[in-house]
């Protein structure tokens, strides 16, 4: 008797790219009967709180949040160097800290990426939360003077006439000594361990796979990111997708640590939240 599991993935290239096999059933799926849901990382975040996702991909910053409900798992992750969230401004030399009562656009209370910026950005004015891909938009509109990228907008901010206030993920480095933790995959305690186990071990084989066969990966990316460019889309994979995605490892295990203290330090995680359980 196959296992059923309700999984929750982002449309973002890497997600894509990882799940292709998964998605197109070219791996062994060891029992599991996987139903995939797409969602944005906003989206993603709330169903993981609401509990109704066996698995999910999270931010790291909400993965904190809800130790208590859900182990990381070794594969899946976003984290490296030079990926990470930029802070850019709808004016050139403006800066959170220059305007009084500014707005700044953030794609999710629960991001890492917001996490960044109430560490960085403590008390400047209004943190107002969208979905990731309107926030450029809003922006040349000026909707708002600020706003807080990620994804495909790490390629595309100066062709959207743009301006970068801070590398967020720069920043983060420089002060920590660590890549930067933004996303990984998530599975409900509530899950036995064999059937956590065969779901990491398929999610393996599912990545080894995209990146042995590059183009194949197109169509499941293209389906869910038809405005870009095969190049900018395999520059989201190259970026994102490491040798973390395919296990953690104690350099990620660590990253996770200390985002884990600084948080805490900084009063955006209660005193008595559970510390990181990792599968």
């Amino acid at each position: 008797m196959s296992t059923r599991l309700k999984l929750g993935i982002s449309t973002c290239p890497n997600d894509t790219f990882a799940f292709h096999a998964i998605l197109n059933k070219k791996v062994d799926l060891r029992g599991l009967k996987i139903e995939v849901s797409f969602y944005d990382i906003k989206e993603l975040n709330d169903r993981l709180f609401s509990e109704v996702l066996d698995i999910g991909k999270g931010s790291f910053y909400a993965a904190l949040r809800l130790s208590d409900k859900y182990r990381i798992l070794s594969s899946g992750a976003a984290l490296g160097y030079g990926v990470g969230p930029l802070l850019l401004a709808a004016k050139a030399g403006t800066t959170p800290e220059s305007l009084k009562e500014p707005i700044t656009l953030c794609p999710g209370k629960y991001t890492t990426a917001n996490m960044l910026y109430e560490l960085y950005y403590p008390n400047c004015g209004k943190a107002k939360q969208i979905v990731f891909s309107e926030i450029m938009p809003a922006l040349q509109k000026k909707e708002a003077e600020f706003g807080v990228c990620i994804h495909e907008g790490r390629f595309t901010w100066k062709e959207s006439g743009l301006a970068l206030v801070e590398d967020l993920g720069l920043r983060w480095e420089k002060e920590s000594g660590q890549p930067l933790p933004l996303g990984g995959i998530f599975a409900s305690k509530k899950l036995s361990h064999k059937t956590v186990q065969a779901f990491t071990d398929v999610l393996k084989d599912s990545i080894h796979y995209g990146q042995a066969h590059r183009q194949e990966t197109l169509s499941t990316m293209r389906k869910h990111a038809q405005e870009f460019s095969d190049a900018v889309l395999f520059s989201h994979v190259d970026l994102y997708v490491n040798e973390s995605t395919i296990d953690l490892g104690n350099e990620g295990k660590m990253a996770l640590e200390v985002l884990f203290a600084k948080a805490k330090s900084a009063g955006l995680l209660p005193n008595n939240q559970p510390r990181l359980e990792f599968v």
